[in-house]
């Protein structure tokens, strides 16, 4: 059975889950309690089925996890319809395709001001980190420009959601459970101030509107705009960072660093999938059955809850040939790293599109960029990604 907090594992699960797929159902693991569909029929028929929730179970002491719980059960990862379907129709009409779509300059204008610094240290014979100097603050002052974040408060929000989803692994430790209470409850209160200040001095960001949606009809009460906007800031930049940084060291990886760097525009659309497929960001995503459900001959009795391993599903020798191999021009690619059904991820057009402009931008710029030493792995699995990648 998996032990998903081995290091190894955690290092590189994909030769486990390849077995765990040889399965021809789901399997219950009685670490996790709950079964795990590695297959991509099933874990797409977990993301899909009206019967397989995301309930969430507040945290015990309550008085502990006060503020932690409610950002959960008031967000639209987290709830159900008919919640969910008010929150994210209030959301989406302010997150919109063309919104999203005439942030384009700005992602430009972000990621080549990035990459000028980038530049500045590679001529002084300093380290460029991909993470921390590009695929980090790229997706974070994008979203703090679309909700509205003082430029000189950035720094807080990084720290803030990182402590806040390592809550979402399997063993997290109590360092980390009192970090994601700390930061849950400054969080909160930082964009409280900030909801509180709209409502006198509206400005053309994200949260101003959602003020008015509050006021104009109370469909998004104060709790839930300020769960809705620290669910995007924290999901609107995890994918982004995790998918460019893994999709990077693959294809240093995986030889196929030359066709980056001779056709970066032509293929950057392919090239963005197959990272999120090769080696997903989001490996696990839960659900509890609301009613016995039947997943794979398999039944879910209502209560018990089943696992989508995203990133098992997306090197499903069924679906995707060479399954194992990563190939940039991979067309059609029905990689599900974002998820299936009504809780497919709202940020999705933005991830896409960030890193669409990034990273053809980052090898005209750097076309003989190349591993300066060794990444260094998160110490997670759920949410896949790297600390370091040295470049030079």
């Amino acid at each position: 059975m998996i032990d998903f907090s081995n290091p190894q594992f955690v290092s590189d699960p994909y030769p486990e889950l390849k077995l765990l797929r040889q399965e021809p159902a789901p399997i219950w693991h009685e670490g996790l309690e709950m079964f795990l569909a590695a297959k991509h029929e099933h874990a797409n028929q977990v993301l899909r089925t009206k019967t397989l929730g995301r309930i969430f179970k507040a945290r015990e002491p309550e008085e502990l996890w006060e503020d932690f719980n409610w950002l959960h059960a008031d967000s639209i990862l987290d709830s159900e319809p008919p919640k969910h379907t008010r929150l994210r129709s209030l959301v989406g009409k302010a997150f919109s395709r063309s919104r999203i779509e005439n942030l384009r300059p700005e992602i430009e204008r972000i990621a080549s001001a990035l990459l000028d610094r980038a530049e500045e240290k590679l001529q002084s014979n300093r380290s460029f980190d991909l993470i921390a100097d590009y695929a980090e603050p790229l997706p974070v002052k994008v979203i703090a420009s679309l909700l509205g974040f003082p430029d000189e408060d950035e720094h807080l929000l990084r720290p803030w959601s990182q402590s806040i989803v390592k809550m979402y692994e399997v063993n997290p430790s109590e360092q980390a459970k009192l970090e994601a209470r700390t930061a849950s409850s400054e969080f909160s209160e930082y964009v409280r101030g900030l909801m509180l200040e709209r409502k006198v001095n509206p400005g053309s960001d994200l949260i101003s509107e959602l003020v008015v949606v509050e006021e104009a009809g109370e469909k998004l009460n104060a709790r839930e705009l300020i769960a809705t906007c620290i669910l995007l800031l924290n999901a609107g930049h995890e994918a982004s960072v995790n998918g460019f940084g893994n999709g990077m060291v693959s294809a240093f990886e995986n030889n196929q660093m030359e066709l980056l760097r001779s056709r970066p525009r032509e293929v950057a659309e392919t090239a963005v999938e197959e990272f999120l497929r090769f080696d997903a960001p989001l490996q696990l995503f839960e659900r509890t059955a609301t009613a016995d459900t039947i997943i794979g001959g398999v039944e879910i009795k209502q209560g018990q809850k089943i696992a989508a391993l995203l990133g098992s599903a997306n090197r499903d020798e069924d679906v995707f040939e060479s399954a194992d191999q990563m190939d940039l021009t991979r067309d059609p690619n029905n990689q599900i790293g974002f998820g299936a059904g009504i809780h497919f991820c709202l940020g999705a057009p933005l991830a896409r599109l960030e890193m669409q402009i990034s990273l053809p931008l980052l090898m005209e710029r750097f076309p003989a960029i190349e591993l300066a030493a060794k990444p260094t792995r998160r110490e997670t699995f759920v949410l896949r990604g790297y600390q370091k990648i040295p470049v030079s």
